[in-house]
């Protein structure tokens, strides 16, 4: 997400970094370019002129004149700027209530809405502990009622059964009562979507509004309808009395206008984002975490905080007693060290999340990266136990064995021990004092876990 925005505007301050002192034409020219970069990235016309005014006058100031360095100090109000835009600070959920606390989603017909309610309903239930019933209002499209029915089967909370021949103040009264008696903490109720703003839809989510009066009424918006975001956001906002937005699709969206606009037209600040298809992949919204992102400074926050969810830390650190003993570094350790990796979202996620990695990032993500780390797996998965601790008794025929079980060629295999046997090599290197410089480098982009592979873990030439 914001990929072409942070490209702009790095570029854009770049040029602006390396200036002795800030002239009024330098600053003039600078914003003219920052003014371009937010209209190509779909941010809302309004948007763009406050945001360019507010930056002006706080850099024509004594604020960046009396500074040591104008050129840094004009990056930061960018910044500052940049996270007033999006809310200033991560806003949670309003959960302070007699349970159970209700959440209402609304939002247009294909924003996402009936998979946020899964991943929202997996979020509460997984870091907040709380015992979480989900239920579709849903009565015009039964498919909704079946897909609402099946993701809270995956993510493991109850489910209240509705029908289309039910009203939806009905269905929703139905859930909070059974809720009630079932001591259940959270009720988030799914509504209708359409595929455009009418009369209608708006009437009748505002009587089951009015009905349940929810503690959080969630505004569930597709990232990628650009300036469209704009003129749906204040048609709910007008219609509802909104407590939130979530930004759903935001990992297909490379310009991200959608995030800098909605605030700033409804007043109510994005609360989580949709970072995937998956159940797990709803984020709650830092808007100084984002702003770092966009400016190409990472995030390294949200990359400690994955890691401290997703690693399993007793592998890791059986992985490094037996790196100090100096214990030779097989083909499971590598096939565990993948999973790890693959479990943080991938090279391409952790990269983003890196200072100054966002070219990498694209550059793993073009390259296939995660692909390239499954098929690694395959190939390893199809290998016997004897042939992962000692891949040096691999013949000719055993090759052809696990190619043909992998679905892969001969020369992804030796690609594969190739870089196994350079890792095993460093490995070695890192025996008693060396791994701790080693876990060292690791942790400072890790917090600590140690879940990438050794050497950064990209095979040179994998899959070429």
């Amino acid at each position: 997400m914001f990929q072409n925005l942070s490209d702009r505007l790095t570029k854009t301050l770049r040029s602006i970094s390396g200036k002795g002192r800030l002239t009024h034409d330098n600053i003039k020219d600078t914003l003219r370019e920052v003014r371009k970069a937010l209209l190509e990235a779909d941010v809302a016309l309004p948007v763009v002129k406050d945001f360019v005014e507010r930056v002006r006058k706080r850099a024509v100031g004594q604020e960046v004149a009396r500074s040591l360095n104008p050129a840094q100090q004009f990056i930061k109000i960018v910044e500052n700027e940049l996270i007033a835009v999006m809310g200033e600070a991560n806003e949670t959920l309003n959960l302070a209530a007699k349970p159970p606390a209700v959440i209402l989603m609304a939002g247009l017909q294909g924003a996402g809405k009936t998979t946020s309610v899964a991943k929202l309903a997996r979020f509460l239930k997984e870091r907040e502990k709380k015992k979480v019933l989900v239920v579709s209002a849903d009565v015009y499209r039964p498919a909704a009622i079946q897909q609402l029915e099946t993701l809270a089967t995956e993510v493991e909370v109850e489910f209240f059964p509705s029908s289309s021949e039910q009203k939806p103040i009905a269905i929703a009264e139905g859930a909070i009562a059974h809720a009630k008696k079932q001591f259940i903490d959270v009720v988030i109720v799914d509504t209708a979507g359409r595929l455009h703003i009418d009369d209608d839809l708006m009437g009748e989510i505002q009587g089951l509004q009015e009905s349940i009066n929810p503690v959080e009424t969630l505004f569930v918006i597709d990232a990628m309808i650009g300036q469209d975001a704009v003129n749906t956001a204040k048609a709910f906002n007008d219609a509802l009395p909104l407590t939130g937005i979530i930004l759903t699709k935001a990992d297909g969206d490379a310009r991200g206008g959608a995030a800098l606009s909605v605030r700033h037209v409804t007043g109510k600040s994005i609360k989580f984002m949709g970072m995937g298809e998956k159940v797990d992949a709803l984020e709650p919204f830092y808007p100084e975490r984002i702003a770092s992102r966009i400016l190409g400074m990472g995030d390294v926050m949200s990359l400690i905080e994955e890691a401290e969810r997703n690693i399993d830390k007793a592998k890791a650190e059986k992985l490094v007693e037996k790196v100090k003993k100096g214990t030779k570094f097989d083909l499971n350790d590598l096939r565990e060290q993948l999973e790890q990796m693959q479990n943080m979202g991938g090279m391409g996620n952790m990269l983003e999340k890196l200072p100054g990695m966002g070219n990498m990032a694209q550059m793993a993500e073009q390259a296939n990266m995660g692909g390239q780390f499954k098929k690694m797996q395959v190939i390893i998965d199809s290998m016997t136990l004897a042939e992962r601790s000692n891949p040096d008794i691999l013949s000719g025929s055993r090759k052809r064995r696990i190619t043909l079980g992998s679905g892969t060629e001969i020369q992804d295999l030796n690609r594969l021990l190739k870089q196994h046997k350079q890792m095993a090599k460093m490995m070695k290197k890192m025996k008693g004092g060396g791994m701790n410089k080693m876990m060292r480098g690791l942790g400072s982009m890790m917090g600590g876990g140690g879940g990438m592979p050794p050497g950064g873990g990209m095979p040179p030439g994998f899959g070429r």
